[in-house]
């Protein structure tokens, strides 16, 4: 299963998907704001925990620097409200259970995984400029110590 990875430069492919609550959002809506998308394989897992509440903690200075996060996953929303009220998450939670957007991204195919080759979500993460078009596009991504050298990258 070979994916094609976007790259800085590129633009940003759009999507709508649910949110935890089943509201749609879309990122066009977002335009003239820069965001990060961040891609994680599963909701309360301790990885994804770790890195979901990273974004939590962070959102006050990324919010000041006018950053908008959004997190997706294939969960479902009931999933993601679970994580949500028990991570006490304060940003978007997106559900993409046919790994459309996921495929758009590049980040949904063949990863390592305990030594073993398996398909699934490549953690990832795309910060996307005012203009849609990706700032940054950083595949296999670590959840520890992640945000805080994004945040060091984006000077936040």
């Amino acid at each position: 299963m070979t994916v094609k990875r976007l790259a800085p430069g590129d633009a940003a492919p759009d999507f709508t998907l649910s949110d935890a609550d089943g509201n749609a959002v879309s990122l066009s809506s977002l335009r003239g704001r820069r965001v990060i998308v961040y891609f994680y394989p599963a909701a309360m897992t301790p990885g994804c925990t770790k890195q979901a509440c990273d974004f939590r903690d962070s959102l006050p200075d990324l919010t000041a620097a006018d950053v908008t996060v959004l997190g997706i996953s294939p969960d479902q929303p009931q999933k993601l409200a679970k994580f949500r009220d028990k991570e006490g998450l304060t940003f978007p939670l997106l559900s993409d259970p046919d790994h459309e957007v996921h495929l758009a991204y590049g980040v949904y195919g063949e990863k390592k995984l305990y030594g073993k080759t398996t398909v699934g979500v490549i953690r990832s993460t795309f910060v996307i400029g005012p203009d849609g078009i990706l700032e940054q596009a950083q595949y296999g991504v670590k959840a520890t110590g992640h945000v805080a050298r994004l945040r060091k990258e984006l000077g936040v």
